[in-house]
Parts: C-alpha cells; sequence; structure tokens
C-alpha cells in the first residue's frame, strides 16, 4: 500500500489498518494518488538547485527526458496542467481573439475563467457528442473571414483523455485531419492531454503518435502515473523558452523544485506500465454498475480510467448518491445532478472496488 510514512515504518493506509480502521475508497479523482515509497527515496535523495535560475539538476534531467519521450525539443516542469494550459493559451493568442474547445473540457469548465482573466481571450465552446473534437465539429465555429466584426480565432484545444466525456480517447487519425485543416489557415492547436499516457495505453500506441503536429502540448504526473505534484509543458525550444518568462509571470517560478521533479521522474519511467490495470478496474466497475437498478452505462464505452454513470432514469440524484456513499466510506464525484464519476487509480484495487460496488448496490438499490 502507498501513503505518509508512520514513525513505525508504516504507510498511512496500513498503520490505519492495523488499528482496525479501514480508508476510504477514494474514486474522487487520480489526483488523490498518494507517492509510493520509490518516489518518497527519490525525494529525499534529489540533488536541487534553484530551478529559476536552470540550476535544479533533477529538474532539468526531469524536462529533458519529457522532451525526449515526446520527441520534442524542450519542456517545462510547471505545478499544475491548468497553470500549463494557461501558458499555452496565452502563448498562442492575442489579447481580444477566441478559444475552440469542446463544452465539456478542463479549459472552458474547471480553469476559473483564467483564459479571460489572463490572456483577454474568449472561449467558444462545441457541443459533440462523444467529446472526441472533429475537424466537422470544429469548422463551424471558426471565425477567419470577418475581421471587423467577430473575434478572430486564435487556437484550437483538444483534451485527450476527455475527462467529462468519461476518458474517452482521441485517435490520432482524428487529430491529424483536425491539424491539417487548421494548418492550412494557421491556426495553432494546443493539446490538453493531462491523461496522454491512459490514452496511449487504450489504443496500445506510443504518446509520440498521438500527440505528433500539435503545436503544443501538456501532461500530468500527478494524475494516473502517481507522481504528488507537476506537469509538463512540451514543445519547440523558442516556445518552451518563452514559456519560462510565462511561468514566472503566474507565480510558478520554483526553486529547489527537485524535490518534486525527483518524483516526477519516477512516474513518468514507472506510471505508464501500469495503466491497463486501471482501465480494467474501470471496466470492473463499470459492468457492475450496468446491472444496477436506475442506472445507465454502457461498459463497451469506458475506454480508459473514468467511469462517468447516468441516474436520470433513477429515483436519486447525483449529489445524494455520492453523500451516501461517503456515509459508507467510498468517494466519489457528483459532475451535475444527473452524472456521477468514478476515476480509478493506483491507489485502488481490485477489491476496493468490489468494495465500491457493495456500497453502490446498497445506496442505488436498497434505500
Amino acid at each position: 500500500m502507498r501513503g505518509r510514512f508512520s514513525p513505525k515504518g508504516m504507510t498511512e493506509v496500513e498503520e490505519m489498518e492495523t488499528r482496525g480502521v479501514r480508508s476510504a475508497v477514494d474514486l474522487r479523482s487520480d489526483t488523490v494518488t498518494r507517492p509510493s515509497q520509490e518516489m518518497r527515496r527519490a525525494m529525499m535523495s534529489a540533488e536541487v538547485g534553484d530551478d529559476v535560475y536552470g540550476e535544479d539538476p533533477t529538474v532539468n534531467r526531469l524536462e529533458l527526458r519529457a522532451a525526449e519521450i515526446f520527441q520534442r525539443a524542450a519542456a517545462l516542469f510547471v505545478p499544475s496542467g491548468t497553470m500549463a494550459n494557461q501558458i499555452a493559451v496565452h502563448l498562442h493568442t492575442e489579447p481580444g481573439q477566441e478559444v475552440v474547445c469542446e463544452s465539456r473540457t478542463h479549459l472552458f469548465n474547471l480553469e476559473m475563467g483564467m483564459a479571460a482573466a489572463f490572456s483577454g481571450v474568449q472561449l467558444r465552446p462545441v457541443a459533440t457528442e462523444t467529446g472526441r473534437l472533429t475537424w466537422g465539429a470544429v469548422e463551424p465555429a471558426l471565425r477567419l473571414a470577418d475581421p471587423y466584426n467577430k473575434a478572430r480565432t486564435g487556437l484550437v484545444v483538444v483534451e485527450n483523455t476527455h475527462n467529462w466525456a468519461g476518458g474517452v480517447v482521441v485517435p490520432p487519425a482524428v487529430t491529424r485531419d483536425l491539424m491539417r485543416e487548421l494548418r492550412q489557415r494557421n491556426v495553432a492547436c494546443h493539446l490538453d492531454g493531462a491523461r496522454i499516457f491512459n490514452a496511449a495505453t487504450a489504443l496500445g500506441l506510443p504518446v509520440t503518435e498521438l500527440t505528433a503536429g500539435f503545436d503544443s502540448l501538456m501532461f500530468c504526473l500527478s494524475k494516473g502515473l502517481g507522481a504528488p505534484v507537476g506537469s509538463l509543458l512540451v514543445g519547440e525550444k523558442e516556445f518552451i523558452h518563452r514559456a519560462r518568462v510565462v511561468r514566472k509571470m503566474l507565480g510558478g517560478g520554483m526553486r529547489q523544485a527537485g524535490i518534486l521533479a525527483a518524483a516526477g521522474l519516477v512516474a513518468l519511467e514507472k506510471g505508464p506500465q501500469r495503466l491497463a490495470e486501471d482501465h480494467d478496474n474501470a471496466r470492473y466497475l463499470a459492468q457492475g454498475l450496468s446491472t444496477m437498478a436506475g442506472v445507465r452505462i454502457d461498459p463497451a464505452m469506458v475506454e480508459t480510467n473514468i467511469v462517468v454513470f447516468d441516474l436520470s432514469e433513477s429515483e436519486f440524484d447525483a449529489p445524494h448518491v455520492v453523500a451516501k456513499l461517503s456515509e459508507r466510506n467510498v468517494l466519489a464525484n457528483a459532475l451535475d445532478p444527473a452524472h456521477v464519476r468514478l476515476v480509478t487509480h493506483c491507489d485502488v484495487d481490485r477489491t476496493r472496488c468490489e468494495e465500491a460496488l457493495f456500497a453502490l448496490r446498497a445506496v442505488l438499490e436498497r434505500e
């Protein structure tokens, strides 16, 4: 098990269980994972320096390794995926322009209106059935031909996997078609690849094939890969040089950040190898949910580690179900009145998923 070390050398979870206290089955997000013992050892022995001066050797190694994996010129370590996305928006656009994105994206729903506040741009959300942003969906939303009446499109943002769409994967054929059309129109395209390694695992493809051609991309270390903190923004050398300046503007210039980067290096090297287990557990949850009264979910549509189920035909709404699950030591998130999200990760094994299904059935069928 993973977690905080106790004075006896046990993790927080192990110590609780020796006292007969069962930890919660936390399916709210894959951001809740605790660093592994290997990560903690790496953090403890990390070689550090001042990263604002470019002098932290562990951060430098992490950035170099990320650039190598994605076959790009450079990368930048930042505290969060939101910061990485907002740096990209700032660099690819000018004030008064628009950014096209899918209507359920993180950029539109969960980044606090920062694109407007910091970069002076507005977002134009495009609703799709699956969450996949195809050229057919994007083309009608572009504003390129009327410079005197309409805000010009400066950027398109793709999210892969798509969180609120249920962790769906955007295949490379879709993104290649989209970027080919955007390049012909001189419109940049940024990839919010917070869970891009989940997408690569689901498709059995290298991340380079899923990210080729994007003007910039970001991915998170602190989600499925299991690190405690951090994301990487990846792109060409000049873009990353400018991104470093914007990171400082946003307060993201860190000092002896090698302590965090050390855990990130372990996550980057070891994390992708076990993501298939999370996907299997998510499908297991979906299959169990599909047999419960009032639940609408197609297990075949669960592609990665995110399960979103529909309660519109249930007598209970999503906030009620989430509250009752909490009473049974299972944590989940309500996306809206009708939808609950569960996210599997390295701290929730099959046994804990079985416990979650037992609690779900008790809440949905026995109350």
